[in-house]
């Protein structure tokens, strides 16, 4: 959850070239990131991969006007609409994009290469057709951030009463990473966006935050089996949530688009 995910990039930043307020090179720099490249596969019209720069722009020319951002798991289509195929790939990612006002959807295969600290990561989207139809348990901005704001403090309770440590190297570096993500330049999202869909997004990732901290840092005083079991089913909804809160803040431009 302290990571952005690579479709939500590509939907906020596709969204701000559709909206003419960023340049098509700088779109795709921003949305390939600190990875080494992203290709589109299975474009109509294309019979290989191609780069994201002419990816975005031939799909606007199928009639995209938005794109979407679906994070699901298992037991959660969150931001699905079907075909059996695409969710099953999206699923499999854990993550995709739906275009608006055209049937794709593109899924992320990862490729990763070389030493731990210096791994060569490479991207194909896979286009795909997609079902139009509302995506599924996507909520409203304002619901997300009444959500969140309770799962917030659900989460911290729950830490508390568990007594899950709080510090420790790995506790450290996952605040250390937010707090220095935080500070570059307020960058949380692509231009155009509302600023509630910033404040929705941040605080999302405020909760991912804490979450991180209670999964990878051991097991703090939870020592017991069902002291563990318990740790996991209290946090479970409140991951919930913030994936939930995320998608809303990701699909906010298409959602003010359309009304």
């Amino acid at each position: 959850m302290l990571s952005e995910p690579r479709s939500g990039r590509l939907a906020a930043w596709g969204n701000a070239l559709l909206a003419g307020l960023v340049s098509p090179d700088d779109a795709a720099i921003a949305i390939v990131g600190e990875d080494a490249v992203h290709r589109v596969e299975g474009l109509p019209g294309e019979a290989g991969p191609v780069g994201l720069t002419l990816a975005l722009g031939r799909l606007r020319g199928l009639g995209a006007d938005g794109f979407r951002v679906a994070l699901p798991v298992p037991g959660h289509p969150l931001g699905l609409s079907g075909p059996p195929d695409f969710n099953a790939r999206a699923l499999e990612a854990e993550e995709a994009v739906v275009t608006s006002g055209a049937p794709y959807g593109l899924v992320p295969e990862v490729t990763e290469a070389g030493p731990a600290g210096d791994l060569h990561v490479e991207v194909v989207w896979r286009c795909l057709p997609v079902r139009e139809a509302p995506p599924a348990d996507v909520p409203s901005l304002s619901e997300a951030e009444r959500e969140l704001a309770e799962a917030l403090r659900d989460a911290t309770a729950v830490l508390s009463r568990l007594d899950v440590a709080g510090s420790g190297p790995v506790a450290e570096a996952a605040v250390d990473a937010y707090r220095a993500r935080a500070e570059r330049g307020r960058e949380v999202l692509a231009p155009g966006y509302p600023p509630r869909a910033v404040r929705v997004l941040e605080l999302a990732q405020r909760v991912g935050l804490l979450i991180s901290v209670a999964h990878e840092n051991g097991h703090g005083g939870a020592v017991s089996a069902s002291e563990i079991a318990a740790r996991s089913e209290a946090l479970r909804p409140v991951e919930r949530v913030a994936r939930r809160a995320q998608v809303a803040a990701y699909n906010a431009y298409v959602e003010e688009r359309g009304r």
